[in-house]
């Protein structure tokens, strides 16, 4: 991959929607103010101007921001760990956990007073072959892998929840916050893959020929998160 001119404007990858907004007290306390209508979810711009005028920001899916950073189209970005865990890009470093966007990986399926038709008195643990709809499909095979279970995929990139209803899968894998959407669609969280929060995320050809300017971001991300934690100890 090119490494950037080092007098040429970085660029930071931010996810669309809830962790964008978890993440502007965060920008605010490292002294990136991107400009008003980032936060803006009914702006078509994609790529705004920030008080810092070497760093603009870009706004992405979510799914998207480790590959705009792996290829080196932003030279950081904040990304959550499932979509790390999904790629495994080797071009990626994540040196700092931003304690943003809590939530988990879940394997789920039909519940007892479910409407799936698939039938939930079998044992999962004892199946060798199992379908499963997901958006996670690296993820989801390696974790049926380890328990000896071939997991055939739906690949979808929504309404997970209606996959087992429709007869399209046995279980899903899915991202999962409060887990009130699956029990209003009758499906019952029954295992824990992966515990997630977003990271600061980084190219690691970037770092090593623009040591300075990154290395100055990252330390100031990590004074912001010092400077957050009494404010949340203090409130908890």
């Amino acid at each position: 991959m090119t490494a950037p001119i080092p007098d040429t404007k970085l660029v930071l990858a931010l996810p669309k929607g809830r962790i964008l907004k978890a993440a502007s007290p965060l920008l605010a306390g490292a002294g990136i103010l991107p400009a008003a209508d980032c936060l803006d979810e009914g702006s078509r711009r994609l790529r705004f101007p920030t008080n810092d005028p070497m760093l603009d920001v870009v706004r992405v899916r979510s799914f998207d921001v480790a590959t705009f950073v792996a290829f080196g189209g932003a030279q950081l970005g904040i990304c959550g760990a499932d979509v790390l865990m999904e790629f495994d890009y080797p071009e990626i470093y994540a040196p700092l956990d931003l304690r943003i966007g809590a939530c988990r990986v879940s394997v789920a399926r039909p519940s007892e007073q479910g409407v799936g038709k698939q039938g939930t008195g079998d044992n999962p643990a004892r199946w060798s072959r199992v379908r499963v709809a997901t958006k996670y499909p690296a993820i989801t095979r390696r974790h049926f892998a380890a328990r000896g279970i071939n997991a055939d995929i739906v690949h979808l990139h929504g309404a997970m929840e209606l996959a087992p209803v429709l007869d399209l899968s046995q279980l899903i894998v899915d991202l999962v916050d409060t887990g009130s959407t699956l029990r209003a669609n009758g499906l019952e969280e029954t295992e824990t893959i992966a515990h997630v929060t977003s990271r600061l995320i980084v190219n690691r050809t970037a770092l090593k020929t623009q040591p300075e300017r990154i290395g100055a971001l990252i330390a100031r991300f990590r004074q912001a998160l010092g400077a957050q934690a009494p404010r949340e100890a203090a409130t908890a």
